[in-house]
């Protein structure tokens, strides 16, 4: 059980190594199952994971924050980094590599997911974030919207 069950949101600034995605995981689903929402544990846990293995991949100092926010529907969760360089949402991967496959995943399990901001618009280093949207109604076959959380 959580110190503060009736807790809304949960901030944690964190530099990130190859096995910090499994803590994470432990951390949110804590959070899934104190707000009642256990059955968005795997989505959200496999989005986590992504987006933290993309931390540790690509930013040089691995250093990233982590922002649930719990939402009538469901749970807002967000990544953010010091990378300047946004995801790439429209690259297409070679069937053979062993990477690319990440924003495929976050379309497969998320309702929403995207940056902040207008694609290629100028932003400043430092203030890189990724969001993804999960939702109670989304798994029970309702389609899923595609789009940038900067919309």
């Amino acid at each position: 059980m959580l110190a503060f069950p009736h807790r809304q949101q949960y901030v944690m600034h964190i530099a990130v190594g190859d096995h910090s995605a499994r803590h994470i995981r432990r951390i949110v689903r804590s959070f899934l199952l104190e707000w009642g929402m256990p059955e968005l544990s795997d989505a959200v846990e496999l989005a986590v994971t992504e987006l933290i293995a993309n931390v540790v991949r690509h930013v040089p100092d691995r250093r990233c924050g982590l922002f649930l926010l719990r939402q009538p529907a469901g749970v807002r969760v967000e990544v953010s980094d010091s990378s300047c360089q946004l995801p790439d949402l429209h690259a297409e991967f070679d069937a053979e590599s062993e990477t690319g496959r990440g924003l495929v995943l976050l379309d497969a399990v998320t309702d929403k997911w995207g940056s902040p901001g207008r694609p290629g618009a100028a932003r400043p280093c430092g203030s890189s974030a990724r969001e993804l949207r999960c939702g109670t109604e989304a798994f029970g076959g309702a389609e899923r919207s595609r789009v940038s959380s900067g919309n």
